[in-house]
């Protein structure tokens, strides 16, 4: 089989990794290697693990679960996310989700255009060896990841109150 220079042939297991707020991110495609069209992170949630709302200026953001059971905040829409459910959430659009389980979720997450994949590099610690662990999340990490949002066209919201 002959493969193109643009082509992109991951197997299973590859691919560089990150932990980004206790969360495992592995980047599939990164926007140089698909002309900035899209970017592919597999992301491994641990139980109870929760992305706060927020709204993406640049991109949508879409999501394609393998594992475990995600729940979703699409606007004013929840919606609880098993093995083979697609979710799209167009740029603009606020949202959240968290792991509901008590294993940890596997799901895909597409980027177009690509570019918030640099923001989870950028904001986490590269895998290695050492660290294969997910280390526990600090407030330093939490500003660190409020800090750079907004270069990346990210608005994070506060969590709604408890009622």
């Amino acid at each position: 089989m002959t493969i193109n220079q643009h082509d992109i042939v991951m197997q299973p297991g590859e691919g560089s990794s990150s932990w980004v707020l206790g969360d495992l991110y592995t980047f599939k495609a990164l926007g140089e290697n698909t002309a900035q069209a899209y970017g592919l992170i597999e992301i491994v949630m641990q139980p109870h693990s929760t992305v706060p709302p927020h709204i993406h200026t640049r991109e949508n953001e879409s999501f394609y679960i393998q594992e475990g059971e995600i729940e979703f905040q699409l606007g004013e829409q929840t919606i609880v996310a098993t093995p083979g459910t697609f979710v799209h959430s167009s740029k603009g659009q606020l949202h959240s989700f968290r792991n509901i389980a008590v294993k940890p979720a596997k799901l895909l997450c597409w980027v177009t255009p690509a570019g918030l994949e640099k923001f989870f590099i950028e904001v986490g610690t590269t895998v290695m060896a050492l660290n294969a662990t997910p280390p526990a999340v600090t407030n330093a990490d939490i500003e660190k990841l409020l800090a750079t949002a907004p270069k990346y066209g990210l608005e994070i919201l506060p969590p709604p109150a408890q009622e």
